[in-house]
């Protein structure tokens, strides 16, 4: 149970945008579970645990505390454009 009041998908993809400004973000799930795609030229170079940290620490407040609105990122996908 959380006391987050609002779009949990739209926080997350706010969060990220706020830290990687060209992300292109995709959020699925709730009930505290999401799935989440990023599409972003900053991953470029980056390995796999880079990218997840910087999306992971975007959205790190929201996982903060007994009562989080996201309790798990269940897939994380980052990718550099094409």
């Amino acid at each position: 149970m959380t006391t987050f009041q609002g779009s949990i998908p739209a926080a997350i993809e706010k969060a990220i945008k706020e830290k990687i400004s060209d992300a292109v973000v995709e959020v699925q799930g709730g009930g505290g579970h999401f799935e989440i795609s990023v599409t972003s030229a900053v991953f470029a170079g980056k390995n796999t645990l880079e990218k997840h940290r910087l999306v992971l620490g975007a959205i790190a407040h929201l996982m903060a505390g007994n009562d989080a609105p996201v309790h798990a990122v269940d897939k994380l996908n980052t990718r550099v454009p094409s």
